[in-house]
């Protein structure tokens, strides 16, 4: 821990800028989610006027799935070797050029193409969230930070189809991609202008300087992929990224859909189921983040704290598996809406396993292969949604799939790490 000259600990009271990057996070996965839910809150829509089917639309995600998993392999990697503030910039960047291009899209192939895009940009937010938290918490913060930021892409998904409509109706459909791409440069201002690392940071007093830094020093060591392969603790978090993150996706990409469909709702009146089940995702994120971060205070262990808030987010997701069956539209978002709280919450808890355990050099790396599993699990979700509502009109399938994914990703996570002890990586050689 940072002391003063004489040896002593600082007295002044700690800073809380921290907090306050955190919050340049939360607005960045706002946006990024923002962008990447246009496509799914149109899809009514679009599907009429340019004559798509079910196979087309599973295409079009398919392809922003397949460029999320390539560019997760590769911006955590980039994190880890030119940093966190200028991966982060570029990211947003790429994805906000990208979103601004849907636009210009006509065909099934041309908007795979700005899928595409957008999905190589948008891959590079949550390793960069991920690695700023690292840098800039203590381990004891870190859960509750994640779940703040984490919260964005609830918000981010709720004020879409709030805003989404009115665009449309004033300027049409085209414009709902330009105006909200180009929110991502006013974001990329305020980031280049703010975000340092916290030792060079002039918000950063001496006091917070220590809370931040008051973990154990990490031994230095190599990161590569073929090191971080090698731990089972990367393939705990990589198989849980599996298992649950294409449950998000079908959130994201066909819940507008699913209240078309199943209770007939339009773009004009699916938006306050929509808002209402994000609201609740909000809360999850928060709480799920806060509820670990209050056990371990209370003396838990991180292994039982992490796990005992993810058992509980597992058990609570189980109930979405009835909800094509709900009578009423009100229950159907009340059980929906308790899955993606509960999502969250894993969510929340599941990213932060990685800082739990290995050093702040490899954690980038770790999320970027991690998450590019979740990817993969995405590409799998959008063929078999696909085919399914093609094939059948039925959500029963989809449904079914996730109220049962996280139990056995937890079992699967425990299996590979039962105590979330801390990684050795190689000692780096000498230069």
């Amino acid at each position: 821990m940072t002391t003063d000259s004489d040896g002593n600990f600082p007295t002044e009271r700690a800073g809380r800028f921290r907090w306050t990057i955190c919050a340049l996070l939360f607005f960045a996965i706002t946006i990024n989610y923002v962008d990447r839910q246009v496509l799914g809150v149109l899809k009514p829509l679009l599907e009429t006027e340019l004559g798509w089917n079910e196979i087309d639309y599973a295409n079009i995600v398919f392809w922003f799935q397949a460029a999320y998993a390539a560019s997760l392999l590769c911006f955590g990697r980039v994190l880890d070797m030119i940093g966190t503030r200028m991966g982060f910039a570029i990211a947003v960047t790429a994805w906000s050029l990208a979103a601004v291009a849907h636009a210009g899209a006509t065909s099934v192939v041309q908007f795979a193409i700005a899928r595409f895009a957008l999905g190589l940009g948008e891959a590079g937010a949550f390793p960069a969230a991920i690695k700023a938290v690292s840098e800039w918490f203590p381990r004891k913060e870190r859960a509750l930070a994640a779940g703040i930021f984490n919260a964005g892409s609830n918000v981010g998904a709720l004020l879409t189809p709030i805003i989404i409509p009115f665009i449309v109706m004033a300027w049409g459909w085209r414009a709902a991609f330009i105006i909200t791409g180009l929110s991502g440069f006013i974001w990329l201002a305020i980031w280049l202008l703010v975000y340092r690392q916290p030792e060079a940071h002039p918000r950063v007093n001496a006091a917070e300087l220590a809370v931040i830094n008051s973990d154990p020093e990490d031994p230095s060591g190599k990161a590569g992929w073929g090191v971080v392969l090698r731990k089972r603790e990367t393939w705990a978090f990589l198989l849980g990224k599996f298992l649950t993150d294409p449950v998000w996706w079908l959130f994201l990409f066909w819940l507008p859909d699913f209240f078309a469909k199943t209770y007939g709702l339009n773009l004009k009146t699916f938006g306050p189921p929509l808002v209402a089940v994000y609201l609740l995702a909000d809360v999850g994120s928060v709480g799920g983040g806060w509820l670990s971060s209050r056990l371990m205070k209370a003396g838990w262990s991180v292994n039982r704290a992490r796990k005992m808030t993810m058992l509980l987010c597992a058990v609570c997701v189980t109930p979405i598996s009835f909800a094509v069956f709900a009578d009423n539209l009100l229950v159907a978002v009340a059980i929906i809406g308790l899955a993606a709280a509960a999502h969250q919450g894993w969510s929340a808890n599941l990213y932060t396993l990685v800082s739990d355990v290995f050093p702040k050099r490899a954690v980038a790396t770790v999320v970027g292969v991690g998450s590019a599993g979740g990817a993969v699990g995405g590409m799998f979700i959008a063929k078999f949604a696909g085919w399914t509502l093609e094939t059948t009109g039925s959500y029963v399938p989809l449904l079914l799939f996730a109220g049962g994914t996280y139990l056995v990703a937890l079992a699967v996570i425990h299996t590979l790490t039962p105590r979330l002890a801390p990684v050795t990586l190689p000692v780096e050689a000498p230069r």
